[in-house]
Formats: C-alpha cells, sequence, structure tokens
C-alpha cells in the first residue's frame, strides 16, 4: 500500500528528564488523549487537529517533551494517512529542526522516523527499512519501549510485499513487546496481523481474525485499520462491488491498492488490471516528483545533523582525553609530591642516624680513653717502678706487680678484639654453618679457658643435660665468642656463689645455651638496653659495654635469638637458642 497508516504512538509513562509523569493518570488527560486516538482512527481532520492541539498544549504544561514531540509525529502520520505528503514534509522538516535546536538527541529518532515514512511514500524501500531500523536502535538505546510498537508496524508496511514472512516475524516482535509495555496496543496490531492473512489469501484465518475484531468494537476498542477491515469483510462476503464502492468512499487517492487487491481476489483480472494502471500513474504523479526532489534537502539536513553529533563526539573525546591527561598530570604531581616527602623523611632518618653515630662516636672515644688509659697507666707505672735501679722489693712483690701488668695487659687486648669482632661480625650477613660442634667438649673447654676469669671462691659449673655424644651443625668459632662474652659479663659482676654454663634441647628442632650467675643482676627495664653498644651499668666496672652487643650480633647471625631471663632473681640469666635444623 502507498498509504502510510501509522498505529498511533502514544507515549505511556516515557518522559522528558524533567517531566512529571504522575498527571498520565488523572482523568483530564485520559480524556484528551482518548479524544485525539479516536479522532486519528476515525480519520476525522475536524475532530483531530483540535483534539491534537489541546493535548500537545497539556504536554507542554507539564514539561514533558518526549510525549509533546510523540503527538507532533503523530500530526505528520495523520497527514500522510490523508495523502497530504508535502504538508506532512513540511512538518517533518520543521520537527527535525526544532530538535536539533534544542539539542535533544535522544528525540532524533522521531525524525529519522519521519525519513523512514516519506521514503516509503516515495518508493524508495530500501532507505526505509534502514531508516526504521535506525530508530528502532536509537528508541532501545534511549529506552522508549513503549513506542517501538508502532515501529515495528512500519517496517511490515515496508516488508509485506518483499518478504511476507519477515513481515510476520516482526509483527509478532510487536506484538511481545505491546504486550509487555503497552498492552493498549496489542488490539491494533492483532488487526494489522488479520488484515496481512487478506493479503497473503489466508481468508479461513482472516474471517476468524474478523471476528476478533468485531468483539474487540463492541468492547469500545479501536483500530486504525478499521475500515480496511471491514471494506475487505465485504471482499470475503462475494460483496465486490459493495468493497468497490467503500474503498472508493473511505480511503481516497490511495483506493487503488485496495481495489486492485479485491480484483484480484475476486478473479476479475480486467478490473484489476485498470485498477493497476491507475496505481502506478498516481505513483508518478508530479506530486511524487517534486516530493522526491524536496526530499534531499530533509537527508541534507540530517546529514548535517550528523555530521555535527560526530563533531560533537569528538570534542567530547578530546575533552576526555584532556581531563584524563590533567588527571595524569595531577597523580604525577602527587607522586612527585609523595617521593619528595619519602625523600626528605629519608634524610632526615639519615641525619639521625648521623647524629647517633655522632653521639656513639663520641660515646667510643670516651670509653676508650677511661678503658684503656686506665690499664695503660697501671703498666705504665709499675713498669717504672720495676725500672728503677734503686728498687728494693722481695721476689714475690716484683712477681705482683708482673702479674698486674699482665691483667691490665689482657684487659686492653680484650677490648681491642671486641672493637675488631663487632667491625668483622657488621660484615658478615650469613656465616658458613658447617663445623660439627659436640656440645660436652664446648662446655667443657669453654670452663677452662675462662677459670682465670672468675674470682676466687666462686663455683664454675656446667650443666648438661643432653647426651654426651650430642653434636650439631654450626659456626663454632662465633658461637664460642658469644658464650666467652656472656661468661666474661658473668665474671665481672659475680663475688661469690657460682657462674653455672648449661645446655639442653627446647625442643626437637632448637638448643639453648644458658650462663647463669648469683652475682648483683640487672633489673627487668634493662633487659633491652643491655644490649646496646657502649651500654654500662656499673660505669666502674672494666670494659667498653660492647661484649653483650657483640653476643646478640653474633647470635642473630647464627639464625638464634638471645635473651634475658627476667624472672631469674638470683643474679643474671641469658639463654641462647638456635635452630637445630641446617638453613
Amino acid at each position: 500500500m502507498t498509504r502510510t497508516i501509522l498505529v498511533i504512538i502514544l507515549l505511556l509513562g516515557i518522559g522528558s528528564a524533567h517531566a512529571d509523569n504522575d498527571y498520565k493518570t488523572s482523568p483530564e488527560y485520559q480524556a484528551l488523549q482518548d479524544s485525539m486516538r479516536h479522532a486519528f482512527n476515525a480519520s476525522d481532520s475536524a475532530r483531530f487537529f483540535p483534539a491534537l492541539s489541546r493535548l500537545e498544549d497539556y504536554l507542554l504544561k507539564q514539561n514533558d517533551l518526549h510525549a509533546y514531540y510523540t503527538q507532533r509525529c503523530n500530526e505528520i502520520v495523520f497527514q500522510m494517512n490523508r495523502q497530504r505528503i508535502f504538508e506532512a514534509y513540511k512538518l517533518a522538516r520543521q520537527l527535525s529542526r526544532e530538535l536539533q535546536d534544542r539539542k535533544l538527541d535522544s528525540e532524533m529518532y522521531m525524525a529519522y522516523n519521519m525519513l523512514g515514512h516519506l521514503n516509503r511514500y516515495c518508493g524508495n524501500k530500501e532507505a526505509a527499512k534502514r531508516n526504521f531500523k535506525m530508530v528502532i536502535e536509537m528508541m532501545e538505546k534511549a529506552g522508549y519501549y513503549e513506542s517501538m510498537p508502532p515501529i515495528y508496524m512500519n517496517m511490515v508496511n515496508v516488508e509485506l510485499s518483499d518478504d511476507p514472512e519477515e513481515a510476520q516475524r516482526l509483527l509478532d516482535r510487536a506484538a511481545e513487546i505491546a504486550a509487555q509495555y503497552a498492552p493498549e496496543r496489542v488490539f491494533d496490531i492483532e488487526t494489522r496481523k488479520t488484515l496481512s492473512y487478506f493479503n497473503g489469501g489466508d481468508i479461513p484465518k482472516f474471517m476468524e481474525g474478523y471476528k476478533k475484531y468485531r468483539e474487540g468494537v463492541a468492547e469500545g476498542k479501536s483500530s486504525v485499520h478499521g475500515r480496511s477491515m471491514d471494506v475487505y469483510y465485504e471482499a470475503c462476503q462475494g460483496n465486490i462491488d459493495k468493497a468497490i464502492d467503500m474503498a472508493n468512499a473511505e480511503f481516497g487517492d490511495e483506493r487503488s491498492e485496495v481495489i486492485t487487491k479485491i480484483y484480484e481476489m475476486a478473479g476479475r483480472w480486467k478490473e484489476a488490471f485498470e485498477s493497476l494502471k491507475k496505481e502506478n500513474a498516481a505513483n508518478d504523479s508530479i506530486n511524487n516528483v517534486v516530493l522526491s526532489n524536496s526530499m534531499e534537502e530533509y537527508r541534507y539536513e540530517l546529514r548535517v545533523y550528523d555530521v555535527e553529533r560526530q563533531a560533537a563526539k569528538a570534542r567530547i573525546i578530546t575533552l576526555a582525553i584532556i581531563i584524563i591527561l590533567l588527571l595524569l598530570l595531577i597523580l604525577a604531581l602527587g607522586y612527585i609530591m609523595i617521593m619528595h616527602r619519602r625523600h626528605m623523611k629519608e634524610l632526615k632518618k639519615a641525619y639521625e642516624r648521623a647524629l647517633d653515630s655522632d653521639k656513639m662516636k663520641t660515646a667510643f672515644i670516651r670509653n676508650m680513653s677511661h678503658e684503656i688509659r686506665t690499664p695503660l697507666n697501671v703498666i705504665s707505672g709499675f713498669s717504672q717502678v720495676l725500672a728503677n735501679p734503686d728498687l728494693d722489693v722481695d721476689s714475690t712483690r716484683r712477681k705482683e706487680m708482673a702479674q698486674m701488668m699482665i691483667e691490665n695487659t689482657n684487659i686492653i687486648t680484650t677490648q681491642i678484639d671486641d672493637i675488631l669482632a663487632l667491625s668483622q661480625n657488621e660484615a658478615i650477613i650469613s656465616p658458613p654453618k658447617d663445623d660439627t660442634v659436640f656440645v660436652g667438649k664446648l662446655l667443657t673447654g669453654l670452663r677452662d679457658s675462662n677459670k682465670a676469669k672468675v674470682a676466687p671462691g666462686v663455683n664454675f659449673l656446667i650443666d648438661n643435660t643432653l647426651p654426651a655424644d650430642f653434636s650439631f651443625k654450626t659456626h663454632e668459632a662465633m658461637l664460642k665468642r658469644a658464650l666467652n662474652a656472656l661468661i666474661d659479663n658473668a665474671a665481672k659482676n659475680t663475688r661469690q656463689g657460682s657462674i653455672t654454663l648449661k645446655a639442653a634441647a627446647k625442643d626437637d628442632s632448637h638448643i639453648s645455651f644458658t650462663v647463669e650467675d648469683t652475682g648483683s643482676g640487672i633489673p627487668a627495664n634493662e633487659a633491652e638496653h643491655i644490649f646496646e653498644r657502649f651500654v654500662k651499668l656499673d660505669s666502674f666496672k672494666t670494659g667498653l659495654g660492647l661484649g653483650l652487643p657483640l653476643c646478640r650480633m653474633i647470635v642473630t647471625r647464627l639464625g638464634g635469638v638471645i635473651r634475658l631471663d627476667t624472672h631469674y632473681q638470683n643474679g643474671a640469666r641469658f639463654v641462647i637458642t638456635l635452630n637445630l635444623e641446617e638453613d
């Protein structure tokens, strides 16, 4: 059919971004809508245009631009149904310009919809199909599902003569969407499906559908296809002349296609041929030629819109890139600031370490000055005494002087050894632990080599709970150095009682060495402080305060831990725990 009959495109429930859709349940809106719909379906221009104007004014007051422009499309479709194609064309151009001026991109599908109708009227079916498919895509993107069934119906009108099966599929899709989003459209879609049965020659199905149509009309329903239904019904009843008269009265300029179809069904081929000639002549009329030429300008406007839309999209992409670059710049500046702060923190830590190092150096020099000068003064004094030729002392006294010189020499040697050992162990990260150490032999050797350090009357004991032949792998020299430091510390602080060197297995994978004394003891709050360099709780004791720090460093290098047992009250007890499992 050249006639562009379209189901009314009333919006139900979808509005513009600023619209309040509560009005759609009001009696006033329902009355305006029904008045316009019935006038549209009856093709009654005397009632339609006033009803449409009142409805459009009402929608503008509600600020529902989507519904308003939908009714503008209904006006264009109404003009096309009345064969007022040029008027419809001018209205379509005006609609397109307004949508572009207001930048209502989500509503531009309406302009493409009208372009599809105009292309179809001019016989450009492929262009019409493309336009309607674009409209479906744009409506799906905007979420206008309630208004999609009429667009499918438009596609049905284009496809019906080319591909009836595709047209039937489109009708089913329109019915499916209408049932979910716009139930009021279902009756009109079913009516259009009934017409397709007549066009396909399936008269029984048409008659069945016509019966349902009449039942719907009796219930107060209406359809834009109602007049065609009545005409075709009369033709099916054999009232060919009556059907022809009704078509001439109802359809005006579009009657040729309807009449041709009726004559074909009746087998009156001569009349069908004459009607077809009139139809072709109408399609070739000057009106179509003028409209086709005018369509170029409409197409140009839409192409301009597409170009502007692409340009706007490019601007948005450019702006997004600029924003991303600015964000990256901000992130880079933030990263630089964070790194600067971190660098300043590291500099502050380095400065504090330098201050600590300077303090440590000062403490070291002060301790060295005192601890070395004292034994040197002793050695120097006794040397001068022994060198005096007039000295008159017995051999016992000379022997005591020599012994004092040896002891102070040992003190200096021990202090120098501690300094060297501390320096060497700082450079060792993980010493090799491949020496086989027999624990019993180790403890006996340590007792024998340190007996001279223990004060008279102090017992030096060994308490070994391990088997006599028990051994394990470690760095023997470093372990001896650590235990010697603990024994030396105990000997300095124990004047009576005992010093006990213990060994025991803590579990299957650990062994402990304990140096326990009955000396002056260490307060619990100093348990960690004593392991710092140059710390001496009794400044009158000899030494640089490096023994315990050196001991902890060695034990840590061996993979163990050392601690002061603060629960022990009779003196001091240091416990070294080592791992028996090889690394």
